[in-house]
Parts: C-alpha cells; structure tokens; sequence
C-alpha cells in the first residue's frame, strides 16, 4: 500500500513535470516569435546575452572563437572565412541556450501546479520568478546593464516579452491539465457503466 502511494505520487510529479517542460518550449517559441517581431519593428540586433551568461555559466563559448582570438592576438587579421563560422555557431550556441533556458523554466510551471496554484495567479508567479530571475542573472553575469540603467521603453519590451512567455505557457499548462482531467473523468464514468452491469462504453 505504502509503494503504491509512493509510486502514484512520483506519477504526479512527473506528470506536472513533463507538462511543464512541454509548456516551457511552447512558451520560448512564443518568446522567440515576438522577439523576432520586435526585432523588426524597432530595428534591433539580437543579443548576445544567452551566449555570455551560458559563457560563464558553464565554462563554454562557441566553437572557433578560440582560433580567431589565436589569430587575433597573432596581430593577424582574422580571415572572413573564421570570422563567419564563428557568428554562425555563435547564433546556433545562443539559440540552443535560449530554447534550453526557456524550456527548461517550464518545470516551474509544473511545480506550481504541484503546490496548487493555477490558472492567472500561476501565470503571474511565473511571469515574476522568470522576469525577476533575468534581471538578477544577466547584470551579473555581464550579459545586460542593470535594469536600474534601462530607458522606460526598453523595460517595457522586455517584460512584454517575458508576459508573452509566462501566458503561453500558462495556456499551454493549463490547456493540458483539463485535457488530462477530461480523460480521467470519461475513464472513471466508464468505468461506472461497466461496474453497474452496463457494458457499453457511454458517449
């Protein structure tokens, strides 16, 4: 009986878990598209935070920068040849550690599912947690100045995008859980004919 308890709420866990994840990567689309379109709109660069923060977080850095500092500090002009590959798994390095960030602050998601909070006031803690967590991690790790340095309009920006994060992976969460409740319930109230000597399956 006691296993049987433990392996049920592991099953728990790991479901709020898994739909977390799955939540977590349908918000960094979201993020990721209205970035793009920000990006068009006010003329802006992509940034190189992920790829600085990941940097010194983990002690890597994209492949070939090491053979274009070499050349650099070889008072050699990089050839355009290094100095292209480079950007490029720079970009591919920063994508990777975007998708990776975003998808992985998906398990939050679940674990307020867990605690039972849902619904707009999850949205809200998770929106806080991953908003508040940015603006903490990326001064320090040099990726951004701090937001105390920040124009109104660029503080604008960045929490509509973190909000368009946390709401689709609220939606996504939450879209998931009364699936999944729905199923449960079709399950229990079929399981009800049958006990009772009804052996169709109800509509």
């Amino acid at each position: 009986m006691a296993d049987s308890t433990i392996f049920t709420g592991l099953a728990k866990v790991g479901g709020a878990l898994g739909k977390g994840l799955i939540a977590g990567f349908a918000g960094t689309v979201a993020i990721t598209v209205s970035q793009m379109i920000e990006m068009q709109i006010t003329n802006r660069e992509a940034s190189n935070a992920p790829v600085k923060v990941a940097g010194k977080a983990l002690g890597v850095e994209p492949k070939g920068k090491a053979e274009l500092e070499k050349e650099k500090n070889g008072r050699e002009e990089p050839s355009e040849e290094t100095q292209q590959k480079v950007e490029e798994n720079k970009q591919k390095f920063s994508e990777m550690m975007h998708f990776s960030y975003g998808t992985s602050w998906g398990v939050f998601r679940g674990a307020l599912d867990l605690a039972g909070i849902h619904g707009p006031v999850a949205d809200l803690c998770h929106f806080s947690a991953v908003w508040g967590t940015a603006q903490v991690m990326l001064p320090a790790a040099a990726g951004t100045p701090p937001i105390t340095q920040w124009s109104p309009k660029q503080i604008a920006i960045d929490a509509m995008h973190h909000a368009v994060y946390a709401c689709a992976v609220g939606l996504t969460y939450d879209a998931m859980r009364k699936a999944e409740k729905r199923r449960i319930s079709r399950r229990a109230s079929w399981l009800d004919h049958l006990l009772s000597g009804n052996l169709k399956k109800p509509a």
